[in-house]
């Protein structure tokens, strides 16, 4: 069974196994689990094909670094035999592969109040609704960080649904790409990876539509999600794992699942060790319940704040969550070609608005990524201290979060 996840955190609610498209206010689905196989660590490799024997069944394909399989099991029986391997002395785990999938919100109004507040006003390219710039400062200071860095090539891998081919102000940032998802294509046709994607390093003075928060990073594209917006773990992982040995400096996974997996924490922590900055989306379930991978030790959780530095009402919170960033109406890249998120007509190609942890999360990386390139001994740890010691501590830290709302421009110069 696969644990499905779903693609960057939009403004949507969670269900304790795996995220569904919601809006808020609407429930969530249960929890969902892949059929037809289940993931298996064996405390010997060698011994796996005699106790896979005694069961049926055969050896499966290895999911990255994390020393698991993926084994192929009779689809109904699949908890049965997790039961019954996690018995066996010679397994160290066996687990299920959850569904997760991404969640969607449609509220248009700030523009790109989370790089600097201005008062400004737009018209949502997808309506007609006219809507005004941050009314706090409810800002990371990105533009006051330029000043020192704009990010020197650092690398931020975008662990989603890819990274679309023909946005011009996105697609020249990403210097590799590879597709783990079940989708033909390597091509974003569900939308939320390449939003995600522009929010960290869409070009900037282009006369081109937005800009990234880290505008002269470069970006990683790892599909593991499918052009539904659903994936599995086993492929995240897989995702997790391309990243790093492709050089990613920073990951960010706007994406989650309400159960924990071994399999996932292992890669997420096989990540850590060679020195990257792991950033996920905390959830939008509007609770406190823990959100994977967010909820792990080396991963930064993020929950969502709005253009008046106040908590996104959607967003997940609680001591567990580390930093917040802006996550309301965040605006950014689109494909130029139909994708899913736009198939109501409420979002348009080229660029649009989109609400959830989904956005605060790669506005974290971003920031994460500028200070990356703004120190010449910089390693992970340092970066995540750097991030968190000089949040801004607005209302809700110490309770929604543990450090504060990020803030670029004190982290590069710390």
């Amino acid at each position: 069974m696969k644990r499905m996840v779903m693609a960057g955190f939009t403004a949507a609610m969670m269900a304790l196994g795996g995220m569904t498209l919601a809006e808020p206010g609407n429930a969530a689905a249960p929890r969902s689990q892949m059929t037809g196989h289940v993931l298996v660590k064996f405390r010997d490799s060698g011994a796996a094909g005699t106790a896979l024997q005694s069961y049926g069944l055969k050896g499966g394909a290895g999911i990255g670094s994390t020393g698991a399989q993926l084994v192929q099991v009779p689809a109904g029986k699949e908890q049965q035999l997790i039961e019954a391997l996690s018995r066996n002395p010679a397994v160290e785990y066996a687990e299920s592969d959850e569904l997760a999938t991404v969640a969607t919100a449609d509220q248009y109004f700030p523009g790109q109040y989370a790089l600097q507040n201005d008062g400004q006003s737009f018209t949502s390219t997808g309506g007609t609704l006219t809507v005004e710039g941050g009314k706090a400062d409810a800002d990371v200071d990105a533009v006051e960080a330029w000043d020192v860095t704009t990010g020197n090539g650092t690398k931020v891998a975008i662990v989603d649904t890819g990274v679309a081919s023909d946005n011009p102000d996105i697609s020249p940032k990403v210097v590799a790409r590879a597709n783990f998802s079940d989708s033909p294509t390597a091509e974003d046709l569900y939308g939320h990876g390449t939003h995600v994607a522009g929010i960290v390093a869409a070009t900037a003075d282009n006369t081109l539509g937005v800009a990234g928060v880290c505008p002269a990073c470069t970006i990683l594209d790892a599909k593991v999600l499918n052009d539904d917006g659903t994936g599995s773990t086993s492929r995240i992982a897989e995702g997790i794992d391309w990243a790093v040995s492709n050089g990613a400096q920073v990951i960010n996974m706007s994406l989650g699942l309400g159960v924990p997996s071994r399999t996932l924490e292992t890669a997420v922590n096989n990540a850590w060790k060679h020195g990257v900055v792991i950033v996920a989306a905390a959830g939008n379930a509007g609770t406190q319940a823990k959100v994977y991978p967010g909820a792990y030790s080396n991963v930064i959780a993020v929950a969502a704040t709005d253009n008046a530095d106040a908590k996104a009402p959607f967003s997940t919170y609680g001591k567990w969550v580390d930093v917040a960033a802006p996550g309301v109406n965040i605006y950014s890249t689109f494909p130029n070609h139909p994708f899913q998120l736009g198939a109501d007509g409420r979002r348009s190609q080229g660029y649009d608005v989109e609400s959830g942890t989904s956005m605060a999360s790669p506005v974290v990386a971003g920031v994460a990524a500028l200070a990356w390139s703004a120190h010449a001994d910089a390693t992970n740890k340092s970066v995540r201290a750097d991030l968190e010691s000089t949040a801004d501590e607005i209302s809700g830290t110490g309770t929604a979060w543990a450090h504060g709302r990020v803030n670029a421009n004190n982290a590069v110069r710390q």
